[in-house]
């Protein structure tokens, strides 16, 4: 599972030239859902988003959190995150969770995520969409689970990556 997360002062959906979502001072996360993510995915990316230090606090560091600054969040699915570009110029979505499965566990991430407590707002899953957002910094960030070993922790880089 990847999450794309941006700081924004405020972003929207919209489907059809209408706004269906909208949020404030927060995160816009684009969640891309693999073969093979489950629930230990959804913990990790979850915990990630709100625990992640990058707000300002008071001497401008990034050193605040969705959860500190009582921030919003919008989570648009977006499979494209799931492309893999390194055979020709069309890119291959193979690695994407096949919908029904995919929507099955977006749901399931926007239930573990509100039960943070902050505002949450969503996309519509599959459904073809204008995000307007304004970024903030900018500040984007890349999540990717399967960076994790057996026992949770992070794998290291490597050029074979």
């Amino acid at each position: 599972m990847k999450a794309l997360i941006q700081r924004v002062q405020s972003a929207e959906v919209q489907i059809e030239g209408k706004i269906c979502s909208e949020i404030g001072k927060g995160l816009l996360v684009f969640l891309g859902i693999e073969k093979g993510d489950s629930k230990k995915d959804i913990e990790y990316l979850v915990r990630k988003a709100i625990q992640l230090r990058i707000f300002e606090d008071s001497q401008q560091k990034m050193n605040l959190s969705a959860l500190d600054i009582k921030g919003e969040i919008l989570v648009v699915s977006q499979f494209t995150l799931s492309a893999d570009c390194r055979r020709g110029n069309r890119p291959s979505f193979d690695s994407a969770e096949e919908p029904a499965k995919a929507k099955d566990i977006y749901m399931r991430f926007i239930e573990v995520l509100r039960e943070s407590g902050l505002k949450i707002k969503t996309g519509y899953f599959g459904a073809y969409m204008q995000i307007n957002l304004i970024n903030d910094g900018p500040v984007t960030i890349i999540i990717d689970s399967k960076r994790l070993d057996s026992r949770g922790q992070v794998k290291p880089m490597t050029t074979n990556s």
